[in-house]
């Protein structure tokens, strides 16, 4: 019976540790808050050099995190050069955010800025425009704009089901 409790309260342990470095992060770093943004991120940068060089914690035996921190044997190649094989195109996203298409530019957003978008003409100027395998929305070459999909990140359905 003692198993089965277990996780629930190794669950509420984490969770209620996760909150209260939480709370301590926002009492030392925006009370009172900085200035300007360059002075706020100096704060949470101090703040982040004291609770992992400075700072002991109890769960690592009163060590800092930097004295027990390893690096990761494997290094991050980071994520694969994405290709669009079932596209009829490929378009890179300015650095202002915008797909250039036939003359016309359709505003996106900045986040995508530099990325490789594909493309595929779905009706008369009107094109599917797809991040890796997220289908983002159609943009309409007309109106020079794109029509969000509701939630081009949640769960896909294939087709079959």
């Amino acid at each position: 019976m003692a198993c089965e409790a277990m996780p629930f309260n190794i669950f509420y342990v984490k969770t209620r540790r996760h909150v209260r470095m939480h709370l301590t992060l926002k009492k030392e770093t925006t009370r009172p808050p900085g200035a300007n943004s360059l002075q706020q991120q100096e704060r949470f940068d101090a703040f982040l050099r004291e609770f992992n060089a400075e700072r002991p914690h109890e769960a690592l035996d009163m060590n800092c995190l930097a004295e027990r921190y390893t690096a990761s044997p494997g290094g991050y190649a980071g994520l694969p050069e994405p290709t669009y094989p079932f596209h009829d195109r490929e378009v890179l996203v300015t650095a202002c955010g915008r797909l250039c298409l036939h003359r016309k530019r359709i505003d996106l957003s900045t986040v995508l800025a530099g990325q490789k978008l594909g493309i595929k003409e779905v009706d008369d100027g009107i094109w599917l425009v797809s991040f890796m395998h997220y289908d983002l929305g159609y943009c309409d070459l007309e109106q020079k704009t794109l029509q969000p999909l509701d939630n081009p990140f949640g769960t896909r359905l294939s087709p079959m089901s």
